[in-house]
């Protein structure tokens, strides 16, 4: 079989979700990030599992994703819209019960009038620049929104994976500002946000990374394992070459396997010659360039041909990935391609 394995582990996503939880006390509410299809590796049944958890908010990116995780969770949970109200998407908020974070003038009169009564939420900018009202827009709208009863008020932090940022406080100073006195929910962090201390956990948190494995969440379980096949093994003489423009050339006698993974999975061309693979416990070092559907790995130091290397599982996590690619692990996770099958383990509750 060609097809690479990518094993999630639900265990550890649902371990990782009650670690976020047990930082914050029992005053705030812990949700879930869901968008892009959890990061990646499948919101349907994640969503699933962490309302039998007792997670009763989830955050999508857009409404078309709040779409596919109402229809997994049916009616109960809430799941709020990152993007607001968009022109197009009154139907499918009305029909599905979803919650909006409103961004703007615009998106509050179009939720106002073709939504009147319907549940909402609001979203401020604190110094992102990105999504939400500034501060004097805000102090404009704020009467009337607030009189139409709000589910959450929320912002997003920055520079939350730096600690020490002076950002971090300066975000929470506005977001105290912008919203202290007000009889509404508050949200300000996801994971970084959880982990820079009470003082950012407000109402509700939003973990997102530290579910799936990923940094700043240090503790985090690991979630994911990527196991790719490989299709046939070949014995190369030295001063042979090995893929698209014979960027690597075997400096001895070399046994080469290729292997089933490309770009169009998710592995980026960075990683060419760069990246290692494992089988069990011995690294194998990628040579070559990367092309979209190969990749050849060095196994001449291994005692028998392996059925299948792993790229990532319990020695290369996605940011250890991620450091080599000249990347970020959320990149690496939501650019696993569709070609993988992904097989569960866990997700009892």
């Amino acid at each position: 079989m060609a097809t690479a394995s990518l094993r999630i582990d639900l265990d550890a996503i649902l371990s990782n979700w009650r670690a976020m939880d047990a930082l914050t006390g029992t005053t705030t509410e812990t949700g879930a990030v869901v968008k892009a299809d959890s990061y990646g590796l499948g919101a349907a049944r994640i969503a699933r599992m962490l309302a039998r958890a007792g997670c009763r908010k989830f955050f999508v990116a857009c409404t078309e994703e709040g779409a596919a995780v109402r229809q997994a969770l049916g009616e109960g949970p809430e799941i709020f819209i990152f993007s607001g109200h968009m022109a197009g998407d009154t139907e499918m908020i009305g029909d599905l019960g979803l919650t909006p974070m409103l961004n703007s003038l615009d998106q509050v009169t179009r939720h106002f009038e073709s939504l009147p009564g319907a549940p909402f939420g609001i979203q401020l900018d604190t110094g992102m620049n990105r999504l939400g009202f500034e501060p004097a827009e805000w102090q404009a709208v704020a009467p009337i929104v607030l009189g139409s009863h709000p589910k959450l008020i929320m912002s997003h932090l920055a520079c939350s994976d730096e600690p020490a940022h002076e950002m971090n406080r300066y975000q929470l100073d506005t977001f105290r500002k912008m919203t202290n006195g007000m009889n509404v929910p508050r949200s300000l962090s996801a994971t970084g946000g959880i982990l820079l201390g009470r003082d950012y956990h407000f109402d509700v948190t939003r973990p997102g990374i530290a579910l799936y494995g990923g940094m700043p969440f240090e503790a985090a379980q690991r979630v994911v394992t990527l196991s790719l096949p490989v299709i046939q093994v070949r014995d190369v003489q030295a001063g042979e070459t090995v893929g698209y423009s014979n960027t690597w050339t075997a400096e001895e006698d070399a046994r080469i396997a290729t292997v089933s993974g490309g770009y169009a999975d998710g592995l980026m061309r960075t990683l060419s010659s760069k990246a290692t693979l494992w089988h069990g416990n011995v690294p194998c070092p990628l040579v070559g360039r990367i092309s979209m559907d190969l990749i050849t790995v060095d196994i001449s130091h291994l005692g028998e041909v392996p059925k299948s290397l792993d790229i990532l599982g319990p020695h290369q996590t996605v940011d250890d990935l991620a450091d080599v690619a000249g990347t970020i692990g959320y990149e690496i996770l939501t650019s696993l391609g569709n070609r993988y099958t992904r097989h569960y383990v866990g997700g009892s509750v």
